[in-house]
């Protein structure tokens, strides 16, 4: 097995993305009406800042990367809080629906399968095998807002579920990685008509413009999130405010008022809302693959990374940067290979 090349630069932002917009999802508006059904029969989210990854370095939360970014810079409004109310504009509330061969929410199938999202990620990469691989919520609360950020990539032997999220994004952008990546299409669709939470991305790249997609219900959006930062404007507007929110925080469907309740971890009710002030989607995720015997080497795990080689390549890259290398501390190192390799739109609403 072939090392990655000390000194190989991230490709990201060279090429423009390719998105595809799917208006309507479904075509029949009763398939589209029964994805929020679902959300309520699904009953409970909790914070997407609670999910934990078998290996831990450094002491660091799963995406330390775009939340500092966020706290040190706004956000791509440039917002000025206090660290507590923009880390509760970001809490947001996250239930995965189907991972791999299991599904948790009967009744997302029609979505898990659907052609159109299938046929999109094949536009996206340019890749002709698609393998569905996730689904999962978002629940966005009035006043919250997604922090510009890539999603958590994969690689043959990486995963968010082995290793920390932010080294998952580390390794995408540093370029490194790109023979052991797997190409993954994202559909984030839409359901409900809450005002605000548009989505703004950068398929051009962070340092060009940003594009902005007002969300509607039953549509969806199809592209590379891994490569493409994106983050989703404030739920409710600017202005909005935002309800005090607490590790441990989670929203549940109460069937006899129609309504959302947000309880803290000793059950005690903090707050209610009504679908129009819930940002309710759903994202679909799906490997790609060049034909079958692609697909067949990652489900064979013949050709994996490990993290020893991983950090080593990172460390090399770093000397052959002109660095120091790897820090003793892995606190230290998290910030360094984050500082180094990620580099983040400016914050900007035009």
């Amino acid at each position: 097995m072939q090392l990655p090349d000390s000194g190989r630069r991230s490709t990201l932002g060279t090429v423009t993305a390719t998105v595809v917009e799917l208006d309507p999802l479904f075509a029949h508006p009763g398939d589209a009406d029964a994805m929020l059904r679902l959300c309520e029969r699904f009953g409970r989210y909790e914070q997407y800042l609670e999910e934990r990854s078998e290996v831990d370095l450094g002491g660091q939360y799963q995406r330390f990367d775009s939340a500092s970014n966020y706290i040190r810079t706004g956000g791509r409004s440039g917002r000025v809080a206090e660290p507590k109310e923009l880390a509760a504009r970001t809490s947001y509330f996250r239930a995965s629906y189907a991972y791999g061969d299991e599904v948790f929410a009967p009744g997302i199938e029609a979505f898990w399968h659907h052609e159109g999202l299938v046929a999109a990620a094949r536009r996206v990469h340019g890749l002709p095998v698609v393998v569905p691989a996730i689904a999962y919520a978002n629940v966005m609360l009035w006043g919250q807002e997604l922090a510009v950020h890539t999603d958590v990539p994969e690689f043959r032997g990486a995963n968010r579920k082995h290793f920390p999220q932010w080294l998952m994004v580390v390794m995408h952008h540093s370029g490194l990685f790109d023979d052991w990546r797997l190409p993954i299409a994202t559909g984030i669709s839409y359901f409900g008509e809450s005002p605000g939470g548009a989505l703004a991305f950068w398929p051009d790249g962070p340092d060009a413009a940003v594009h902005v997609h007002e969300p509607s219900h039953n549509t969806a959006v199809v592209l590379d999130t891994d490569s493409v930062f994106h983050g989703v404007d404030c739920v409710g507007g600017p202005d909005a405010d935002v309800a005090a929110l607490r590790p441990g925080d989670a929203l549940a469907w109460d069937a006899r008022r129609q309504e959302w309740v947000l309880r803290d971890a000793a059950g005690d009710e903090k707050a209610r809302y009504g679908w129009p002030r819930v940002r309710f989607s759903v994202s679909w995720k799906a490997y790609c693959f060049a034909d079958a015997d692609d697909r067949d080497r990652w489900r064979a795990h013949s050709d994996d990374l490990t993290l020893d080689m991983i950090l080593t390549a990172l460390a090399d890259d770093l000397l052959a940067r002109g660095g120091a290398g790897r820090p003793d501390d892995d606190s230290d190192f998290a910030r360094l290979l984050v500082d180094t390799y990620i580099h983040f739109p400016a914050p900007s609403t035009s």
